[in-house]
Order: C-alpha cells, then sequence, then structure tokens
C-alpha cells in the first residue's frame, strides 16, 4: 500500500489552490474545473469543490470544517518561507519555533481554516529521520 495523496474539500477551490501555488511554489495540475492537485515528490494535495464530494455520498465531507488535521510540508529553510509568506497567510498560528522532536515549524491557516505546518528538521535526531 502506498500513501497518495490528502484531498482537501474547499468552499472555493480556486482561491484555495491559488493560495497553495504561492504557498509551495508549485502549478497545480487541473483536471477539471473542480478539482486541482499539487504533486509533490513524495505526494499530492488535492483539492476539490463540494460538489464533487456528492459523488462518495452528500454531505460526506464540508468545506472549512476541519479541526483534527494538519497538512504538513517540509522546507529547506522554514524562517526564509515565513519571511516569505508575510502579506499572504492572514492567520499564523505558531511563530518559527524549534520543536522537542527537532524540527523547526511554523503554523498558520489556510483561506478554508486548515491548519498548514511548515518544518523544517534541524536536529540530527530529526534529520536522521527523514533523510534515513
Amino acid at each position: 500500500m502506498n500513501f497518495v495523496s490528502v484531498r482537501v474539500i474547499a468552499s472555493d477551490v480556486k482561491q484555495l489552490v491559488e493560495f497553495y501555488e504561492q504557498v509551495t511554489g508549485l502549478s497545480a495540475r487541473w483536471a477539471t474545473d473542480e478539482f486541482a492537485e499539487l504533486l509533490t515528490p513524495t505526494g499530492t494535495l488535492a483539492i476539490a469543490s463540494a460538489r464533487t464530494i456528492e459523488m462518495f455520498g452528500a454531505g460526506a465531507a464540508v468545506p472549512a470544517d476541519n479541526h483534527t488535521v494538519i497538512i504538513e510540508f517540509r522546507v529547506d529553510d522554514v524562517d526564509r518561507d515565513y519571511e516569505r509568506l508575510q502579506g499572504l497567510v492572514a492567520e499564523l498560528v505558531q511563530e518559527p519555533t524549534t520543536l522537542p522532536w527537532g524540527n523547526r515549524s511554523i503554523l498558520f491557516r489556510d483561506p478554508d481554516g486548515n491548519l498548514v505546518n511548515l518544518f523544517t528538521p534541524v536536529s540530527a535526531e530529526a534529520v536522521q529521520r527523514f533523510d534515513g
């Protein structure tokens, strides 16, 4: 089994895709006006409209109602990204902080309120966990 993607159901797909394009520096691959993907080397962030969820069962997911998942991206320099994202991120949850498990991290919310973590492994143990 391979983990492939996380799909976010958005209230405004275009707005959320543009936000993540700016955060990640990636260009989205659009399948339809209601579904786009940002492909990274290790996984995909898919963004879809609420209308697409009806194919799985009405009400199975609700846009802008996530309170349990954190969307995480490993970056080269979290402090540099923190500076770069000033003005884009409306709700900063945590400024750059080095956490006990060795990652330096920032937390913020996307336009739909989803929690996003950008992090850089900084301790030897954290680097080893990710680089093997």
